[in-house]
């Protein structure tokens, strides 16, 4: 992996391995992932780092292991695991007990891929208070990034959002949704009125997975 000297707070770590942001405070909370100390965050020169929650590269690999054995290990045969892994990082696999081998060659290639893609989305993506009062935007244009990762959780097609806004690419949509996730708004969210965004269509369209077999769900297409 590529990421060891940098930290990520608790929403880029969820948002590069995978997990919710509640899920990643939980691990932290059962010492699944320790937080670094002040001198570490320091080092790197981690800005804003008093009283902040940081991970390195290598708990990020722990939660994605985590997040695929769950709580079938106890805390003590868990710990013994990521000692293992820790001690030999180029390990295709590690030996967790006598019946349970885990993949940690293909936790390492998933963390690589996300913070990659969180890499990717930090090039695109930024602020300007000359530009929608600092609402993040795709740089070059004024489409908020916000704005547009709320309408794909909402159902919006990609095939809708391209045709809406030509400058945009199925890859940048992508890094919206993590960008927005590693970074989660503060206050109250915005209305798309707010993000100079106008409603242009709906559609009502069935969500896969949906509990409620045979109801709808509105999707809402919002074009600026």
């Amino acid at each position: 992996m590529r990421v060891a000297a940098r930290l990520y707070t608790p929403a880029e770590a969820g948002a590069v391995s995978g997990l919710k942001l509640k899920a990643v405070h939980n691990a932290i909370d059962k010492h699944v992932v320790e937080p670094v100390g002040k001198a570490h965050v320091a080092a790197v020169g981690k800005a804003n780092g008093v009283g902040a929650r940081f991970l390195t590269g290598e708990d990020l690999v722990r939660l994605r292991v985590w997040r695929g054995v769950g709580d079938t290990l106890s805390a003590e045969r868990r710990q013994r695991l990521f000692v293992a892994i820790a001690a030999d990082p180029s390990a295709k696999t590690v030996q967790a007990d006598e019946l349970l081998i885990v993949d940690v060659g293909k936790a390492r290639k998933q963390v690589d891929r996300g913070v990659r893609d969180l890499e990717a989305a930090e090039a695109i993506i930024a602020k300007d208070k000359g530009t929608l009062g600092g609402e993040p935007v795709f740089k070059g244009t004024r489409i908020p990034v916000y704005g547009i990762a709320a309408m794909l959780d909402a159902g919006a097609t990609v095939e809708d959002l391209l045709s809406g806004y030509p400058k945009l690419t199925e890859r940048m949509l992508n890094l919206a949704r993590i960008w927005a996730a590693a970074h989660p708004r503060r206050g109250r969210p915005k209305s798309l009125s707010d993000l100079g965004l106008a409603m242009k269509s709906t559609r009502r369209v069935s969500r896969k997975g949906d509990p409620l077999a045979g109801r709808t769900k509105t999707a809402v297409s919002a074009l600026g």
